[in-house]
């Protein structure tokens, strides 16, 4: 597939699912990608933390490949870059504050010199082949969010990452309704537009009104208070330096990623008046009421800093009559790993507020009226809903149809859309998938080491070791081990009725090494699913003597 002259889209990630955004768009022969995100893996991939998009399709066409431009620097947007880029062989390009994050994300896997990475000044506009980009800053839950309007020679595409409306933004200066307006008049053909929160009725709100939350909330707490949200969210974090002052609180930061997140953001000029920050000993010898931590692991995140909190395993300590703030939305999925936290904590009699129980958190995605003050701003021609799951995106196409817009796609990771000449139109479905961050190897998501592993998990393991003479005869008992097995009590009489079956299944047909070791992987797998319901991997050791 080599774009002819005609304007192509597919989506790698992020159609169908929120997260792990991958776009591309092809050209007169040539592709661009905008962003490579990652996701967060969930039970159905045990021993792994971390889902990167499998990019095998533009991998095969690197060279038709002219760069990757990353919208804001959030991890389902940037965060793939130091585990996919260097194969591509392509340059990144990113505003100041993205650049920074993605330039500390190189250096720990020492791709600086592998990866070259282009600083564009916000609003700055560049070209790569028949695609000319500008950045187009949009508010955000993280400094420097933006759309990218890109021009193309078949017309224009407003490309909006994620974000919202913020009539009083903390940090960054967004695109004013007059400016966006100014784009729709001079024409754009698609809309390529956040699906996240279609379904919420009202606006994401104000960072401003959650500061004002924040310092009730804060004021009213008498012991130590500890504040846990988005490391990414820096204004956020610039509100809770503000309430920490306002209140009368020195502040302890908790979480690598909150420390990389300040230190980039004061690099890149924001941050600018946020307080001096305490080392955790010092911020442990104040009184109760007179310290607040910001801690990451607002999501369950088991070795993130709250979680160690929970559970006395960090130095950061928390007991009864102190308060817990939950600054963050909880994301779907999350839930079980939430719940497990904030019961450690009520057990410790720590007091915890929610989003539900005051203005603590606003989202950084667009309601459906924020949309439509988009759709009446840009007037496109075609809305494509990415970043969501199907229902998502499927009810963003209604929204922007009932809106005026006169025509909506809603594709799929894979899909291979034409958008210009002509109507658009899915022309063809590209292979996409998932790859896995296991330690540090990267495998695919359901190849045979993962799909080994969740038969580990749901059936456990028996390893039977026979040995043989010269002629074959068996040399005392067969040798049983189990893990995971559910036989408990009765092991060892499992273990007996096993090896017995095992050694009946060694003179039962031929001794060819491999059609005796399946005879007597089947023979103990039988007796493993008489005795427990259960069919557990069987590893076979044949010694010859």
């Amino acid at each position: 597939m080599t774009p002819k002259d005609e304007l192509l889209f597919l989506a790698l990630g992020g159609s169908g699912e929120i997260g792990m955004n991958v776009n591309l768009y092809g050209c007169q022969g040539k592709w661009v990608m905008v962003d490579l995100g990652l996701t967060f893996a969930d039970p159905l991939y045990p021993g792994v933390e971390l889902v990167l998009p499998d990019l095998a399709f533009i991998e095969e066409r690197k060279d038709d490949l002219l760069g990757i431009v990353l919208t804001h620097g959030h991890e389902d947007h940037i965060g793939a870059i130091p585990y996919l880029a260097a194969d591509l062989g392509v340059p990144l390009y990113a505003t100041p504050f993205t650049a920074g994050l993605i330039r500390l994300k190189l250096e720990e896997e020492g791709l600086t010199k592998e990866v070259k990475l282009h600083v564009i000044e916000n609003e700055g506009s560049f070209n790569l082949g028949p695609f000319g980009f500008r950045y187009v800053p949009l508010a955000h839950s993280i400094p420097e969010g933006n759309a990218v309007l890109i021009d193309t020679p078949h017309g224009r595409i407003f490309h909006t990452g994620d974000w919202k409306l913020d009539a009083a933004p903390l940090l960054g200066q967004p695109s004013t309704p007059e400016e966006l307006t100014a784009i729709g008049d001079e024409g754009v053909l698609a809309l390529v537009c956040d699906s996240t929160n279609v379904f919420n009725p009202e606006p994401s709100g104000s960072e401003s009104t959650v500061r004002d939350g924040l310092m009730q909330t804060v004021a009213a707490a008498k012991g130590r208070v500890l504040v846990t949200t988005f490391a990414s969210n820096a204004a956020r974090v610039q509100t809770l330096g503000e309430v920490a002052a306002a209140t009368g609180r020195k502040l302890c930061v908790a979480g690598r990623s909150l420390d990389r997140i300040i230190s980039t953001a004061k690099a890149a000029g924001y941050l600018k008046d946020f307080p001096p920050v305490l080392d955790w000993d010092d911020a442990m010898d104040l009184p109760r009421s007179e310290v607040m931590f910001i801690a990451t692991g607002g999501q369950g995140e088991a070795r993130a800093a709250l979680s160690r909190i929970a559970f006395d395993s960090h130095p950061i300590k928390l007991a009864e009559g102190d308060t817990v703030i939950f600054s963050s939305k909880q994301i779907p999925g999350n839930e079980i790993a939430i719940g497990r936290i904030q019961n450690a904590l009520a057990t410790k009699g720590i007091i915890m507020v929610t989003d539900r129980q005051a203005e603590v958190h606003v989202s950084g995605h667009p309601g459906r009226p924020e949309l439509e003050s988009m759709y009446r701003w840009i007037r496109p021609a075609i809305l494509l809903p990415v970043h969501g799951e199907r229902r998502h995106m499927a009810e963003q196409a209604r929204l922007g149809l009932a809106t005026g817009i006169p025509d909506a796609v809603v594709q799929s990771n894979g899909d291979l859309l034409r958008l210009a000449p002509g109507k658009p139109t899915i022309i063809g479905h590209e292979d996409t998938g998932r790859l896995v961050l296991d330690g540090d190897v990267i495998l695919p998501a359901d190849g045979a080491t993962m799909n080994e592993r969740r038969k580990l998990g749901l059936h456990g393991q028996i390893s039977v070791a026979v040995a043989l003479d010269a002629k074959n005869r068996l040399i005392g008992e067969p040798v049983l081990r189990t893990q995971g097995v559910p036989v408990e009590e009765d092991k060892d009489a499992f273990l007996a009725e096993a090896a017995e079956e095992a050694a009946a299944a060694v003179a039962k047909g031929s001794m060819e090494p491999e059609a005796l070791r399946e005879r007597l992987r089947l023979a103990v797998r039988r007796t493993a699913t008489r005795w427990t319901g259960k069919k557990p991997i069987v590893d076979v050791l044949l010694i010859r003597a």
